[in-house]
């Protein structure tokens, strides 16, 4: 994730010292699902800057693939030989957690995948992925918050959370449904006993913020339970799947993971864009390791703004481009395959000539998570989730 330097560290960033989490709402002490349902969890991952699909998930069955990647164009065999899926796909070779999921049948790759949105600003593709409207401009609320507010809320349930993870939660997350945030500590981590003193202190003089300290120091110490010295992105990854994995948890959660700018020395099978995905995949790794209790109702969902362009560019990247892949991991997935309706890679076939042409729309995979885990139907989703896509059906039979 993006750094964010602070000059002189605010009242938020020296609780966050202590060990506190900040969050616009208390943590739920109930879980979402009404007694004898599914305990669901959706966590979405959201890579900003526009994830080069055609190298993650490369079309080796493509007789065009080859030629338009001079120097990036994954391989069968080889020094880092791509890693096979279905006979016309393969995986980057930096995704063998992906790819041991995969084979267990509890991951799957959308490819040619994207949102309505065919212009190629990062602003504007962010901001119709995370608000799911139809275009961009429309950014009240997130369409992930807009999920939650729509969930049935069971037999003496609480009201309702999820988690944002990240310094600020994303656009995908902000609205009207309460939003727990939690963030590793920007600077070094204060001792237990100096927690206990602010805290102290603040029970003193401001119960109300003693009492949002105090929940914040109970999540943290949760989010933080592992092996001491994990840090980056895995780091990140284990203390938001902790929280998620409590029995007291957030169901619903989403981070957003930047730095997929792929314009320059994007690399092949090693390089730049290889080291990027080797960080998801610990993030990937570090989720199915400590929700394993849970994975079996556990879905995650990765997506990114739009694609990248079929050829390779001057400086051995590629630009803006449109159709990308959407990755699904998760015990709760109907894992093993490649979702494609696949356009080719011809000249004819390449959206305006010089992009792999979107041919699923991202918002009916979330439209059928969302179906298949929390039962909610195709006009709740087209009205309150996605507005304006009542003729975009969810994709059917992703969820075991």
């Amino acid at each position: 994730m993006s750094d964010l330097c602070q000059s002189h560290p605010s009242r938020r960033a020296i609780l966050g010292t202590a060990g506190a989490l900040f969050a616009w709402c208390a943590i739920p002490r109930t879980a979402y699902a009404a007694p004898g349902a599914r305990d669901a969890r959706l966590v979405v991952v959201i890579l900003r800057g526009a994830l080069d699909g055609l190298s993650a998930v490369a079309p080796l069955g493509d007789p065009a693939y080859a030629s338009l990647r001079p120097g990036i164009a994954l391989t069968r065999d080889g020094p880092g030989a791509a890693l096979p899926l279905d006979g016309f796909f393969a995986l980057h070779p930096a995704l063998p957690t992906f790819a041991r999921l995969y084979a267990a049948r509890q991951a799957m790759v959308v490819h040619a995948a994207s949102t309505g949105y065919r212009e190629r600003s990062h602003f504007d593709g962010q901001d119709v992925l995370e608000s799911g409207q139809p275009g961009p401009g429309h950014t009240a609320s997130g369409w992930l918050n807009r999920l939650v507010a729509a969930l049935p809320a069971g037999e003496g349930i609480a009201p309702r959370t999820a988690l944002g993870v990240g310094v600020v939660p994303p656009l995908i997350l902000r609205g009207p449904a309460p939003v727990l945030g939690w963030a590793p500590p920007r600077l070094p981590r204060a001792s237990d006993e100096f927690a206990r003193r602010v805290l102290g202190l603040y029970e003193a003089r401001d119960p109300t913020l003693a009492a949002s300290l105090a929940r914040g120091l109970d999540v943290d110490s949760l989010a933080k339970g592992g092996p001491k010295g994990a840090g980056g992105l895995r780091g990140l990854a284990e203390g938001a799947a902790r929280l998620i994995a409590a029995d007291d948890g957030p169901r619903i959660a989403a981070l957003a993971l930047d730095g997929w700018d792929t314009h320059a020395d994007e690399g092949g099978a090693t390089g730049r864009l290889a080291g990027l995905l080797g960080g998801l995949d610990g993030v990937f790794s570090a989720f199915a390791e400590i929700l394993a209790p849970r994975w079996a109702d556990t879905a995650i969902l990765v997506v990114t703004e739009f694609g990248r362009t079929a050829r390779v560019n001057g400086t051995t990247g590629t630009d803006h481009g449109t159709g990308t892949v959407a990755f699904l991991l998760g015990g709760a997935v109907r894992g093993g395959r490649v979702l494609a309706d696949w356009p080719g890679l011809g000249p004819a076939q390449l959206h305006e000539g010089r992009d792999l042409a979107p041919t699923t729309d991202v918002r009916a995979v979330a439209k059928g998570l969302a179906a298949d885990l929390f039962g909610l139907s195709p006009a709740v989703l087209a009205g309150r989730v996605f507005p304006g896509t009542e003729g975009l059906r969810p994709i059917a039979g992703l969820v075991v």
